[in-house]
């Protein structure tokens, strides 16, 4: 099910609806109906995001390419140890398939860059994301000697990318001012030409991410149909979602919840 959540509703993480932890829930429902258990969810920030074709991979998925981001001491921020497991994770599924931007060398210049590269079909940004509540379009990445603002996105063109995977705190979390609209970096990234995004709803764990990426990136890889054109990131990542609430259990849904897929 594809979710165009609209007002307060575009607050709520629909996709993990369910019965939580009610007493006598289990006689009367089981272990609690969960649409989670039903349904793969996916949301759009506009019903015109749905119309684009996938483009097509004719050498499947070995020929997929990637620009991996990761800053894990970002200058005047908290440190991210754990995105470089995280980038390890990816290695392991796209081999020697990326682009690596670490640290020092992902500026906000050779981010935009690499993202405009023609042959960049995969995004993965491990770093600190800021929300900006004030000025909307003004929500960013952090990178190295700088934000990289949703306002500078939406000026670029992404020419060959299939997947955006924003490993970052709070990039599809909307404004309470603007309900109606998608101003977040999850939707900045559909617009500039990502046919498909993951992203956050509220702050993510260090420790969860690299779980998250590893299970995303496998299912994928295991999923790809040679000429069929698609990424299946939707089931991936309600797959990926599942392995991560085994881990840290079902009751602690601020750690597994907050991973929402966007596009196609």
């Amino acid at each position: 099910i594809t979710w165009c959540p609209t007002g307060p509703l575009a607050f709520l993480p629909v996709h993990a609806a369910g019965i939580y932890g009610r007493r006598g829930c289990r006689e009367m429902h089981g272990d609690g109906m969960k649409l989670s258990d039903i349904v793969v969810s996916s949301y759009t920030p506009t019903l015109s995001a749905l119309l684009r074709s996938p483009r097509m991979f004719a050498d499947g998925w070995p020929s997929m390419k990637a620009l991996v981001v990761s800053q894990p001491d970002t200058p005047d921020m908290s440190k991210l140890p754990g995105v470089l497991s995280e980038v390890a994770q990816i290695e392991k599924h796209l081999g020697g398939q990326i682009t690596h931007l670490n640290d020092k060398d992902a500026t906000v210049k050779a981010v935009l860059d690499a993202m405009n590269e023609d042959h960049c079909q995969v995004i993965h940004l491990a770093c600190h994301g800021l929300q900006n509540a004030v000025e909307p379009t003004e929500s960013a990445f952090v990178l190295y000697d700088g934000n990289l603002t949703l306002s500078r996105l939406v000026s670029s063109q992404l020419r060959n990318a299939e997947l955006a995977f924003l490993s970052a705190c709070q990039t599809s979390t909307g404004h309470e001012k603007l309900p109606e609209e998608a101003v977040h970096l999850a939707a900045g990234m559909l617009v500039v030409g990502s046919r498909s995004v993951i992203g956050t709803m509220w702050s993510i764990g260090d420790q969860d991410a690299p779980i998250i990426a590893d299970e995303v990136y496998r299912q994928l890889k295991r999923n790809y149909v040679p000429g069929d054109g698609r990424l299946k990131t939707a089931y991936a990542l309600h797959k990926a979602a599942k392995v991560l609430r085994e881990k840290v259990g079902e009751s602690n849904i601020v750690r597994w919840a907050p991973y929402v897929h966007f596009g196609i």
